[in-house]
């Protein structure tokens, strides 16, 4: 059974465990337009102060992780209450999921400040559009879910998790390495690769996140 039923509850009090809660809703949907403003900065070939600017907040979404952290660990030092113990346990590993999206975002940036032009997925290689475009909608779809403690959404994203993203991105690694799979200059096929990895782990992780609303504490993570 799910624990997305407490946590609606949990969102309409007002403890140290709902605030983080809040927080946690709030840190999503922050790292979700820094994941997009990373994205269009590749494909427009912005430089040095707009990805500077974007990578700066990185730092917020490691302040609300630390402050997630402090208010669950708050919550029940303070209230003794272990009765919905896997709330703030779903809690935290989904913070987790959302800092390492960050981190990844941080490394597309650094795509975007180091590739000489614009890098526009489509003109690469159609298989890295597909995964580009679908973790965009992914991500968009996991905010609405999670926002909106929409479980419908929630369950249709995971029967809809396309495993043949990650086949598709393994793919584009192993064709580029092998060379059996040549775009021309050299520093395009190691940005493909690069960027292609970064997309398959976001997704990964974008999954992690939306299966707290319908998985129960132990599958999170897995598809049920």
């Amino acid at each position: 059974m799910s624990v997305f039923k407490d946590l609606v509850s949990i969102w309409k009090s007002e403890d140290s465990l709902s605030q983080a809660w809040a927080a946690s809703n709030d840190m999503l949907g922050y790292s979700h337009e820094m994941f997009i403003d990373s994205i269009d900065a590749l494909r427009s070939g912005e430089k040095n102060k707009v990805i500077k600017s974007i990578k700066q907040r990185d730092e917020k979404i490691n302040q609300y992780q630390r402050d997630i952290r402090k208010k669950v660990v708050t919550y029940y030092s303070i209230s003794k209450d272990v009765r919905n113990i896997d709330s703030g346990l779903v809690l935290i590993n989904m913070v987790v999921d959302i800092e390492r999206v960050g981190d990844y975002t941080k490394n597309i940036l650094d795509l975007a400040k180091h590739y000489p032009k614009k890098l526009v997925s489509e003109k690469i290689s159609n298989d890295l559009r597909i995964i580009e475009k679908a973790v965009v909608e992914r991500f968009g779809n996991t905010v609405k879910a999670v926002q909106e403690m929409d479980e419908s959404i929630a369950e249709e994203l995971i029967k809809s998790y396309r495993s043949d993203l990650g086949k598709l991105s393994d793919n584009l690694v192993a064709s580029s390495i092998s060379g059996s799979y040549t775009i021309g200059e050299e520093h395009k096929a190691s940005s493909m690769v690069l960027y292609a990895r970064y997309l398959k782990r976001v997704g990964a992780h974008l999954k992690n996140i939306t299966s707290v609303v319908v998985n129960p504490f132990e599958s999170i993570g897995y598809k049920e």
